[in-house]
C-alpha cells in the first residue's frame, strides 16, 4: 500500500483516489493572494483649444426670452379652491369701501407695534379715513387696477369718501413706518409729489367762491362796457338839445309885439 500525506489535513495517511477526492472537498486556503497587472494611463487632462472654445461658445443654444415676464402674467388659481367665509366678508367690506371712496391712497407698511397701529387708525378715523389690508384680489377686478404696480411688498390702503389729502399727510408725517407711494383722487392717479401739491390747494368751497367772484367781475365789467355807449350817446343828445334850446330862445319875438305891428 502507498502511504501519503494529505495537504491541509496535517500529517495523516491516505490511500488511492478516495484521498484525492477528500482533499478537493475539504481544503480551503486561509489566505488567497491575487496579483493583477496595472494598466498604463494613456489619457491625461488637456486644456481645450481656444478656437474650439470659441466655436462652442458661439454655437451654444440660447433659449428665447419670453415676450412677457412670468411675474407679469396672471397667476393661475387652483380649480375647486373655495374661499372661506372670513375672507369673503373682508373682500365684501373692501369692495364697499372702494365703491364709495373719492380718495384711495397706497402706502408701504413696515413692521410696527400693535399699539401704534391702533393709534394711527384712531387719528385717521377722526378725518373719515379708513385703513384696509386685504386689497390686492379686490383691486384686480375694480377700476383701481392701475394702482397694482405700487404693490411690491406689504401694502395698505387708506380710503376716504372725501378728499382729505392734507389731513392724511399730517397724520402720516408722524408715522415713519407708513410711507405714501401714490393715490387716486377723484379718478385721477397722482404720485406722492402730486398728492402733496393737491394738499396745498384751497378747499373746494373756497375755490368755487373765487371762481364765482371772478366770473361776476367779468360779467359786471361786460355790462358796464355795454351800457357805456348808450349812456354817452344819451348825454350827447341831451346836451345838443339844450344848446339848440338856448340858441333859439332870443330870436323868437315876444307874443305882444308881434300882434301890435299888425
Amino acid at each position: 500500500m502507498k502511504q501519503g500525506i494529505g495537504l491541509g489535513q496535517g500529517p495523516g495517511i491516505g490511500t488511492g483516489a478516495g484521498t484525492e477526492r477528500d482533499w478537493d472537498r475539504t481544503w480551503l486556503p486561509a489566505l488567497q493572494l491575487l496579483r493583477r497587472g496595472s494598466k498604463a494611463v494613456t489619457r491625461h487632462w488637456k486644456a481645450m483649444h481656444l478656437q474650439r472654445q470659441k466655436l462652442l461658445a458661439v454655437t451654444e443654444y440660447v433659449p428665447p426670452r419670453p415676450a412677457v415676464p412670468p411675474r407679469c402674467l396672471p397667476r393661475h388659481t387652483p380649480q375647486g379652491h373655495e374661499e372661506d367665509g372670513h375672507a369673503r366678508v373682508l373682500r365684501r367690506r373692501v369692495e364697499e369701501a372702494l365703491r364709495g371712496s373719492r380718495m384711495v391712497a397706497v402706502c408701504q407698511y413696515n413692521s410696527m407695534p400693535d399699539e401704534d397701529m391702533v393709534t394711527l387708525r384712531h387719528y385717521l378715523r377722526k378725518h373719515h379715513i379708513h385703513v384696509q389690508f386685504v386689497v390686492r384680489p379686490v383691486l384686480e377686478h375694480s377700476k383701481y387696477r392701475n394702482l397694482l404696480p405700487l404693490f411690491v411688498c406689504r401694502n395698505i390702503l387708506l380710503v376716504s369718501p372725501e378728499t382729505r389729502a392734507r389731513e392724511m399727510l399730517r397724520v402720516l408725517r408722524g408715522v415713519p413706518q407708513v410711507n405714501l407711494l401714490g393715490a387716486c383722487i377723484d379718478d385721477t392717479i397722482l404720485s406722492r409729489q402730486g398728492v402733496e401739491n393737491f394738499a396745498r390747494l384751497p378747499p373746494l368751497e373756497v375755490s368755487q367762491g373765487q371762481t364765482v367772484a371772478a366770473l361776476s367781475v367779468l360779467s359786471s365789467q361786460t355790462s358796464s362796457l355795454l351800457q357805456r355807449g348808450p349812456a354817452h350817446l344819451t348825454a350827447l343828445l341831451d346836451e345838443h338839445i339844450r344848446r339848440l334850446r338856448d340858441a333859439g330862445e332870443p330870436t323868437e319875438p315876444p307874443p305882444g309885439q308881434s300882434t301890435g305891428n299888425h
